[in-house]
């Protein structure tokens, strides 16, 4: 069927489809020409409403000749008084636009994605909310305008958001960002199903590409989608207050709606899960439950390379000395809490209520940097190493359980290889020129050894149940309950 219409239908869909998509380009080009934020707010002229309709019909023909013939809409769809902000779930591919077309709602979007040719221009159309991800302060000011626009009193179009933030394959729910819930307005969930027998929508990090999933979506004789507009949700005072749990409470109200599992897991595990260093997280590693207590503790993304520089520095003065729970308190500068305790737990190994600070550095360290190997290892070295500036076996035991948050791991013939004068200790120049002889040491030295092993380690590279991470299975929703694994058990 494939090869079939690939010679035939394929390529008179990608004709239409870029045809309708360049035809509109010329209408959204004119009616944003010298529009400001005071015309904005205005009710829409007369020709800007005719350029509505024709938009919208344009872009309806354009999904149509991909072979979305009829799209299910079921619930109403409130009026921006009713609701500022519509919450669409779960965000599963770049066909997830098809909502935005329809209702011409502004979303918030990557800044890169106004430099798109022609599709940039749809987007500016719709008065989107741009952020980079890259940008701290992006972001913040992003939460300010969503927050400005949804307190307008229906001034502003309604505001369309993907609170997951980044794909999933909708065999769950992720976090929910809490952007879309800091306003404190009533929110509108919306949810997508594709209900097709084969699956060529999911675009996620494994899997196919975005050519190929177009392919194979155009070449299917039809793609069916739902859109479900589910009652509006009116945030309690608590919820208010709280917007994660304002979050958390619309994603189980969607996830019912669904009939899927949630997860705790986010964009940022996603990232720490799959980071492409030289260390991939096998996927029993402790980290992901890490990063989660990190954030929980209130360790904020924008200053935790700062955080990690200051306890490193500590960590160093401290040298090879453990400290207790309270001591740790102090050293983290946090009250003593079920967070604190549930972390300071991971790292104590023999459960004598004592851990050696270092261990908390190396890790965070991963957190902070998951693509950037030798930075962490080049820090682990400094806390490690003894005056001469060398290392020994079991030192570099401790580190690469640490990194890879493992509780056993063989570095026998890793040592070896780097230690080529048999000298019994290495150095990080050592180490350092190794890697660069040896980029995929991990797999050739660690991962070989380990595969079958007892602790049963294995590479993230590995396919996922769901094309994200192994830990994002729904069947491991369950895995919350269990008690909290420590790093060394």
């Amino acid at each position: 069927q494939i090869a079939f219409m690939t010679l035939t239908l394929f390529p008179v869909r990608l004709f239409f489809a870029a045809f309708m998509m360049l035809l509109a380009w010329p209408f959204a080009f004119i009616a944003s020409m010298g529009s400001d934020e005071q015309e904005l707010e205005k009710p829409l002229s007369w020709w800007r409403k005719i350029v509505d309709i024709l938009l919208k019909a344009i872009m309806r023909m354009m999904w149509l000749a991909g072979g979305f013939h009829w799209i299910n809409v079921k619930g109403r769809r409130a009026l921006p008084a009713e609701a500022a902000i519509l919450t669409v779930a779960p965000h599963s591919s770049y066909f997830d636009a098809i909502p935005v077309t329809m209702t011409f709602a502004s979303i918030v979007m990557k800044a890169e994605s106004k430099d798109i040719p022609v599709w940039g221009t749809l987007i500016k159309y719709i008065r989107p909310v741009f952020v980079s991800r890259s940008d701290q302060d992006s972001r913040r000011k992003t939460v300010e305008e969503i927050k400005r626009r949804a307190q307008s009193d229906g001034k502003w179009p309604q505001i369309m958001i993907f609170p997951e933030g980044t794909c999933t394959n909708r065999s769950c729910l992720i976090t929910f960002k809490p952007g879309a819930f800091i306003p404190g307005v009533p929110v509108q969930p919306v949810v997508l199903r594709y209900p097709n027998k084969l699956d060529t929508i999911t675009w996620t990090w494994q899997g196919p590409g975005a050519l190929e999933i177009l392919w194979l979506t155009l070449c299917q004789f039809h793609n069916s989608v739902e859109i479900e507009f589910l009652p509006v949700y009116i945030p309690s005072e608590e919820e208010r207050k709280n917007p994660v749990l304002y979050a958390n409470n619309v994603r189980c109200v969607m996830a019912e709606a669904l009939g899927v599992s949630v997860t705790d897991y986010t964009f940022e595990d996603c990232q720490l899960a799959l980071a492409e260093g030289q260390l991939r997280l096998p996927s029993d590693t402790c980290l992901l439950e890490f990063a989660k207590l990190v954030r929980s503790l209130g360790l904020k993304p924008e200053t935790l390379e700062d955080d990690l520089d200051k306890y490193a520095a500590s960590a160093m003065k401290m040298k090879k000395e453990k400290v207790d729970l309270k001591e740790f308190s102090a050293y983290l500068e946090f009250p003593v809490s079920h967070t604190l305790e549930s972390m300071f737990a991971l790292f104590d190994e023999n459960e004598d209520g004592i851990i050696d600070v270092r261990e908390f550095v190396i890790a965070l360290s991963v957190v902070c940097k998951p693509s950037k190997t030798l930075e962490t290892i080049q820090l682990a070295f400094q806390l490690y190493q003894s005056e001469n500036g060398t290392i020994i076996e079991e030192d570099l035991a401790d580190i690469l359980k640490t990194a890879m948050g493992v509780s056993q791991i063989n570095v026998t013939h890793l040592f070896k290889a780097v230690d080529e004068e048999e000298k019994g200790k290495i150095t990080y120049d050592d180490f350092y020129r190794f890697a660069e002889l040896h980029p995929h040491f991990a797999e050739d030295y660690l991962y070989a050894d380990q595969m079958g092993a007892e602790s049963g380690l294995e590479t993230s590279s590995l396919s996922a149940p769901n094309g994200i991470c192994t830990d994002f299975s729904p069947e491991n929703a369950e895995d919350k309950i269990k008690p909290l694994q420590k790093k060394l058990n």
